[in-house]
């Protein structure tokens, strides 16, 4: 327990206490759901470009655009929805509806219609995330929400590796437009089950300074949040990041074919395994070290992300050079898992940035900025640049639109270096 007291009875508190790791894991299997449906697109779109006849700008628009246009900007609305309701019934909407989409996007029969499915995917998980962590921050207390919220972001590294290896076997074996039906069916029915299982807690129970105000609007929110520049820096820092991250994901499946030879089936476990072991190991350790090293300086929360991110560069490097694909993998380990550290200590860094009333409202404008550039930019820069090098580098174009890409990590940890001066200032108990 922490040693705030707290603003309800001691009664609930423990409920609360009782409930929280069954509230986390489902929280996980939701979220692991979320980057499945997400991310399955990336292992499918190979086979679904040859159907279609699509150029890899074009893939990159369907992988990005499409699902972030309304993705980022309803979550906007769903958080200031989340402030005042009930944020499991949100959650359980969501699920509801992005798992259906997913279910259509397997019964269209061309390129717009694929594209409309996947904007309603993005539409329900708009109101997947931002929810999940106000739930968690009242769930744990501040010394340990790093390492909740890192243990609750595992969802990304074993929903996109599942997302990976599922999507792709399914897809040799029987087609792609099955593999988006029977994964969208398991999140339709998960949907009444997470609304059962999951509590609301009550708000602010750990905070310091709990809110005694209502939650904050859109507009009181953005004053809060834009008046300080560690919003800016570690905003746009992780959304440099995440062009990368969520670019090399989506295009690692067609370097895997095109550079290395691999069949569909092969670089299904291949690029499942990175994911999985580099990436829950990546999540692992930065939620440790923002939890054991923020207690001494908040300086450290874009700090440990920043070298992660000069580190990474130069062996996705080396990795993406590689022409032996064991060697490959074993060196792709390394830089994804660092690409990964950032979320623990950014997350926790974001929900301290204002009052506990505004907390979801600022987690959404965090997420907006950060998935706006890392979804809808990244994967159409590294289609489009895939696309203007081939002339010059044929097949292995994408191999060095990945060198090129990696650069915006380097931005990335120059305006979290940033951010570590200033964080200090602008850190809200």
């Amino acid at each position: 327990m922490s040693a705030v007291e707290p603003t309800v009875p001691v009664s609930r508190t423990d409920e609360v206490i009782k409930g929280r790791y069954l509230a986390l894991g489902l929280l996980i299997l939701v979220y692991t759901l979320n980057f499945l449906d997400r991310q399955i697109i990336s292992i499918l779109k190979d086979p679904i470009g040859k159907e279609l006849n699509l150029t890899d700008t074009e893939l990159g628009l369907m992988g990005g655009l499409a699902f972030a246009l309304l993705y980022t900007t309803l979550a906007i609305p769903v958080a200031w929805l989340a402030d005042r309701k009930s944020r499991v019934w949100i959650m359980t909407w969501a699920l509801g509806i992005w798992s259906a989409f997913t279910v259509v996007c397997g019964l269209t029969s061309n390129f717009m219609q694929l594209f409309f499915a996947r904007m309603g995917v993005g539409v329900g998980e708009a109101g997947g995330v931002a929810p999940a962590y106000s739930l968690i921050a009242d769930y744990f207390p501040p010394k340990q929400r790093a390492r909740a919220l890192a243990i609750y972001s595992f969802g990304i590294p074993v929903g996109s590796a599942a997302g990976i290896l599922f999507g792709g076997l399914l897809a040799q074996y029987v087609d792609w437009r099955f593999a988006f039906i029977s994964i969208g069916l398991f999140g339709v029915l998960l949907a009444p089950v997470f609304r059962l299982l999951v509590k609301d807690p009550p708000r602010n129970l750990y905070d310091a300074k709990p809110a005694t105000e209502k939650p904050l609007g859109f507009i009181p929110a953005c004053r809060v949040a834009f008046a300080k520049p560690t919003f800016w820096l570690l905003s746009f820092g992780a959304a440099f990041s995440s062009m990368v991250g969520y670019g090399l994901l989506y295009w690692m499946p067609t370097f895997l074919s095109r550079s290395m030879g691999l069949s569909l089936v092969d670089r299904s476990w291949y690029l499942a395994g990175i994911l999985l072991i580099g990436g829950v190991a990546g999540m692992a350790l930065g939620g440790f070290l923002g939890d054991r090293l923020g207690q001494k300086s908040k300086g450290y929360y874009p700090l440990i992300p920043a070298v992660a991110f000069l580190i990474s560069a130069p062996l996705y490097v080396l990795g993406v050079i590689t022409t032996d694909p064991t060697a490959a993998f074993f060196i792709f380990l390394a830089p994804q898992a660092l690409g990964l550290v950032w979320l623990g200590p950014i997350l926790t860094a974001v929900q301290h940035l204002g009052p506990s009333n505004s907390r979801t409202m600022i987690s959404a404008l965090f997420l907006f900025i950060n998935n706006l550039i890392g979804i809808a930019v990244g994967t159409w820069f590294f289609g489009f640049a895939s696309d203007q090098l081939k002339p010059a580098f044929g097949e292995d174009s994408i191999k060095y639109a990945f060198i090129f890409g990696l650069s915006f990590y380097v931005v990335a940890a120059l305006l979290l270096f940033l951010a570590s001066f200033r964080i200090k200032k602008d850190w809200v108990d």
